[in-house]
């Protein structure tokens, strides 16, 4: 059966980080046809529907239609302590991270959070998540089971530590962090819409014995991804020097035991060397900007503009819990304040291409999702660009399309999203 959906479209006809508006082109009365799951046509409304009078039709009126917001970096066993006072990265793991992701040792409680996380994601718009899950395997099977009876494409993997700066409780071995990491991609990996990255939290909490291990498991399945986290704040660079001092930099802690590719997904990115930003570059690794958890627990400011300009792969992402919010028009938002921080602030066609095609493409599924193009899988979210009364009259005094989207980039939330589709269905 085919559904044309009518409303306001917006979608990149160029590929790679948009310079401006004109990467993209806005229709005020435009169409989606999805036939079996995916994209058959774009265009403009009257044409689509005298081309395909048998389609049903879905009008959205003044609603925009994007593709599905894609959440490139996450934890969802932090979702129980989203927005907790205080804490920079550390005492922000000791104090409330790792208490939590001890519960998930029971199957009951992480299905009822996988489940959870998934359906907030859902509310506001995100139809894919990279998730880390904790040491336990079963961790690893909710979040994928959730996702599998939502129909969500998602990708996640057990998050290994086996250093003592982790606690007793929440350590794994070596050994253990292959094996179960291994049995996790023969059960996940390319199962239905679910891919699997091999996950050391960082190096901190992985002895050189574990990455080497990880390695060699990526090694064996280049196909996965791998992801972790990378110069997130200046006292987490000097605890990484003290623990590897023959390492070149932070990025070498990785790259010494195989852990650095076109595959990898780095998380955070902001306070990174010049050699570490040229090898980045050289690999084609995905760089991922996780705006609001940088401003709450105080990591910094991340040079957005700057990665840009040297062509790295850049995604966008909640890092909930430590950031405080599901919603990826927040993450816009506190995006586009960091780079007025930086003198630098983003045109809403990078903010939303960040959010979409930027982290599909860092995730290695450009071309299933991210675009609202035919061959597309229909993941998508409908916004609402007068969803609360001061954002309704500053979008009637907008000129043009991105004026409009901005003021609910800057004060929208799961208000805004009027409906989400999976693979066309509406959820």
């Amino acid at each position: 059966m085919q559904r044309l959906h009518l409303g306001q479209t917006l979608h990149f006809e160029s590929r790679g980080y948009p310079q401006g508006p004109e990467a993209a082109r806005h229709s005020s009365r435009g169409g989606v046809l999805v036939e079996d799951g995916v994209i058959a046509a774009t265009g403009e409304a009257d044409e689509l529907r005298r081309a395909h009078p048998q389609a049903e039709v879905t009008d959205h009126g003044a609603g925009l239609i994007l593709p599905g917001f894609v959440d490139a970096h996450m934890h969802y066993p932090q979702t129980g302590i989203i927005a907790s006072w205080g804490k920079r990265l550390i005492d922000w793991l000791n104090d409330y991270t790792f208490p939590e992701e001890m519960r998930f040792a029971d199957p009951a409680y992480a299905e009822r959070m996988a489940g959870l996380t998934l359906d907030l994601a859902l509310q506001n718009g995100t139809t894919t998540v990279a998730s880390y899950c904790t040491i336990h395997p079963q961790s690893v099977d909710a979040i994928f089971e959730a996702a599998e009876a939502r129909g969500m494409r998602i990708v996640a993997g057990k998050t290994c530590m086996d250093r003592d700066t982790a606690p007793e409780g929440l350590r794994d071995t070596a050994q253990s962090a292959h094996d179960d990491s291994a049995a996790l991609i023969a059960r996940w990996h390319g199962r239905g819409r679910a891919s699997y990255a091999i996950t050391p939290r960082f190096s901190p909490t992985s002895t050189p014995e574990q990455l080497e291990a990880l390695g060699s498991l990526w090694a064996a399945n280049p196909d996965c991804l791998m992801q972790t986290h990378l110069s997130e704040q200046p006292d987490e660079v000097e605890w990484v020097k003290g623990m590897y001092p023959e390492a070149r930099d932070y990025l070498d802690t990785y790259e010494r035991y195989g852990l650095l590719g076109a595959r990898a997904v780095f998380g955070h990115v902001i306070h990174l060397e010049p050699r570490e930003r040229a090898r980045l570059a050289e690999v084609g690794a995905g760089l991922v900007h996780c705006p609001t958890s940088n401003t709450f627990i105080g990591s910094g400011l991340c040079d957005v503009a700057g990665l840009a300009a040297e062509g790295q792969r850049l995604g966008l992402a909640t890092d909930t819990g430590g950031g405080s919010s599901f919603s990826m028009l927040r993450c816009m938002a506190a995006a586009y304040e960091i780079g007025q921080l930086r003198g630098a602030p983003p045109h809403p066609a990078q903010l939303l291409w960040m959010a979409t095609e930027g982290s599909a493409e860092v995730l290695h599924q450009g071309g299933r999702i991210g675009r609202l193009a035919p061959g597309y899988e229909a993941d998508m979210v409908v916004l609402d660009l007068a969803s609360t009364p001061v954002i309704a009259q500053r979008a009637a005094r907008a000129s043009d399309i991105w004026e409009a989207l901005f003021a609910t980039m800057m004060m929208g939330d799961d208000r805004a999203v009027a409906a989400t589709y999976l693979a066309g269905e509406r959820v």
